[in-house]
């Protein structure tokens, strides 16, 4: 049965499809902005008037849904700019619905990117205070609802965030409005290209006291279960590759929809042996990606979609 390509396709377990894909984008201030990203070639940081030629490529590859992440003009101690209504993602939400609103949008709900020193909630004593940045992160989601996003999708693994963002949409009028939960984040050097692509980096310490320790799975249930609990409509493993393991024993423990993550470093490493000549990109990509959905994956996040969405036949 595995003979020909035909018979190879007849008895296939596994189908990849466009419509799995979620494409990231990476959104600044300014005019006429379209600045590569070194560490992840061909991906790149575009102003809001550079989106709607973006967009229609994405809308016409087939690609249901985009991510975005947002690079402001200026940053404070509480991330202000993340949840001011003519902020950066506020604006792009708004040109991509303008251009193509069936496209589906989906906003990164973190402190990170707005904030001075880079951390996913506010700092009191040196640390990351969880109880205290649930305010500012239900604030950010209702702006994104008000904006037009689709989906907020809460990322920084504080304790009780989904609960404090469904409550805030449902007080705001957006009862309809679906939470996709970063429910097992692991705090993994996966992470480093984005963190030059989002101009996120921590200015002190790391992530380590917030985001989930890679070794545990079992936790990684745990938090889960809670995210569902408090009221995600979806959940996310990141990164994905390297949890593969992950991913299956969510997909065997909840019925939910699950995302999976195929974050930069996962492909940066890709793009520079492909670079080098070393591997086939796309036989490479085509099969990291049949993974994640083999793993159990209903929802693929990754910079590969508009590449994968012309070579998946």
């Amino acid at each position: 049965m595995r003979r020909t390509e035909p018979l190879r396709k007849l008895v296939r377990e596994t189908t990849l499809s466009v419509s799995d894909l979620v494409y990231p984008l990476f959104v600044t201030h300014g005019k006429n902005a379209r600045n590569e990203i070194v560490s992840m070639p061909g991906i790149f940081q575009l102003s809001v008037d550079l989106l709607p030629g973006e967009i229609k490529e994405i809308a016409g590859l087939g690609i249901p849904a985009v991510i975005l992440f947002g690079i402001p003009e200026t940053k404070d101690e509480t991330g202000s700019s993340g949840y001011d209504p003519d902020s950066i993602i506020q604006q792009a939400i708004k040109s991509i619905k303008k251009t193509a609103p069936e496209l589906l949008v989906i906003t990164d709900v973190c402190l990170c990117e707005y904030t001075s020193h880079g951390h996913c909630g506010v700092i009191k004593d040196g640390e990351v205070d969880n109880d205290a940045t649930l305010d500012f992160l239900a604030r950010m989601a209702v702006s994104h609802a008000k904006a037009g996003a689709d989906i907020v999708a809460p990322s920084d693994m504080m304790d009780g965030r989904v609960k404090a963002v469904r409550q805030a949409l449902d007080g705001a009028g957006f009862e309809q409005t679906p939470i996709l939960s970063y429910a097992a984040k692991y705090a993994s050097a996966f992470y480093g290209p984005f963190r030059d692509a989002a101009e996120s980096a921590p200015q002190f310490g790391d992530r380590r006291s917030y985001q989930m320790d890679p070794p545990n799975i079992r936790e990684a249930m745990r938090e889960i279960g809670t995210d569902i609990d408090e009221g995600a409509d979806m959940v996310m493993v990141k990164p994905a590759l390297a949890y593969l393991d992950v991913i299956r024993r969510a997909r065997d423990t909840f019925n939910y929809p699950l995302a999976a993550y195929n974050v930069s470093g996962e492909y940066s490493m890709v793009k520079a042996a492909a670079q080098q000549g070393w591997i086939d990109e796309q036989q490479i990509v085509m099969e990291i990606l049949t993974s994640i959905k083999r793993a159990g994956a209903d929802i693929i996040i990754t910079y590969h979609a508009k590449d994968a969405a012309r070579w998946i036949v």
